[in-house]
């Protein structure tokens, strides 16, 4: 079965061919990082009308990588939620409209579903049920995945996400939007020297607030003699502890020995090496997308609708005119 997946949840318009939820055909990303640089972060507004302007042509290169045309196309699988409401809708109403005119059905696709999907695409024969560690810009979460459609949420950020909190500390720290990958290279060059705190729940939650909040004291204290690699190292490597640490301590208590790494912030080198070396001490399994699926991406997407599909999750149009963005959605929905 052949998949169109469509992503535009932030700033990446994607369109992605998958085959039978696993086989990537084709998986175009038009990324407008270049664009919000300027401004330090995503201006939903312009974001959106780039999206408008872009998708159509994205969906053409995806259907031209793939050497298919319309008529191939099985159903269709688009994100929905959660995410930017502007940047939902155009991606959502193109879905509408091509299921539509193509008379074939359409997956309404929950991002973060997505994130754990990629995993699916890099390990051909990985399969629920496993804990998944979601980290991106906007979700810090240790879901338990049951099955491919099936999730309980264990715990999850209290305030800010991690991927927030790396890009406020990137702007303290002087540098320039996306701030996490800036922070990770400059943290490379550090040492672990500043003690900054960590927040423990008696439950499995984040908390990333008091640890960027820290980070912007110290800086302003210590003003030029602040010793940004030191800081950046320090940072990085508390905020890679807590999650590995509460995600490992989550998996014992429940009796979980499979862990999949999910999210933007998946791409992180320190938090990559540490999940492997954790779990490898434990004798636990480890699954880590590769790069090219851990930012936002259609074939991602498509990978989590094709599941979703299967499963009898999906509508003929007819039955789902009335589908519309969702900027916040919980998994469990």
């Amino acid at each position: 079965m052949i998949c169109l997946g469509i992503e535009t949840s932030c700033d990446e318009t994607s369109v992605a061919v998958v085959k039978d939820g696993r086989e990537v055909i084709s998986n175009i990303v038009s990324t407008q990082i270049e664009i919000h640089k300027e401004y330090g972060g995503v201006v939903p507004e312009i974001a959106s009308r780039k999206h408008l302007s872009n998708i159509a042509y994205v969906v053409d290169e995806a259907l031209e990588k793939a050497n298919i045309t319309f008529s191939d196309i099985d159903y269709i699988g688009v994100t929905y939620g959660p995410g930017l409401v502007g940047a939902l809708l155009v991606g959502v109403a193109y879905a509408k409209s091509l299921a539509y005119a193509l008379n074939i059905p359409i997956v309404p696709t929950h991002h973060i579903e997505g994130h754990i999907a990629a995993n699916y695409i890099t390990y051909s024969n990985l399969k629920p049920p496993f804990m998944a560690l979601v980290v991106s810009g906007g979700h810090s979460h240790l879901i338990h995945v049951k099955d491919y459609t099936e999730f309980e949420i264990i715990g999850k950020t209290r305030d800010d996400a991690v991927g927030e909190a790396f890009d406020k500390v990137a702007r303290v720290l002087g540098l320039p939007y996306p701030g996490g990958p800036e922070v990770s290279k400059l943290a490379q060059n550090g040492k672990f020297t500043y003690k900054l705190p960590k927040t423990k729940f008696d439950n499995y939650d984040f908390s990333f607030s008091g640890i960027k909040t820290a980070v912007i004291n110290i800086a302003h204290k210590e003003g030029e003699k602040l010793r940004k690699e030191d800081m950046a190292c320090s940072f990085e490597t508390t905020v890679c502890e807590e999650l590995i640490n509460n995600c490992f301590l989550a998996m014992k208590e429940l009796g979980i020995k499979r862990v999949v790494l999910a999210g933007g912030v998946s791409a992180n080198r320190l938090l990559r090496k540490m999940l492997q070396e954790t779990a490898q001490k434990l004798n636990y399994e480890a699954y880590i997308p590769d790069l090219k699926y851990c930012t936002d991406n259609a074939a991602m997407i498509a990978s989590a609708a094709h599941f979703n599909y299967i499963s009898g999750k999906y509508y003929n149009i007819e039955e789902k005119l009335d589908l519309n963005a969702k900027a916040n959605l919980k998994i469990c929905d």
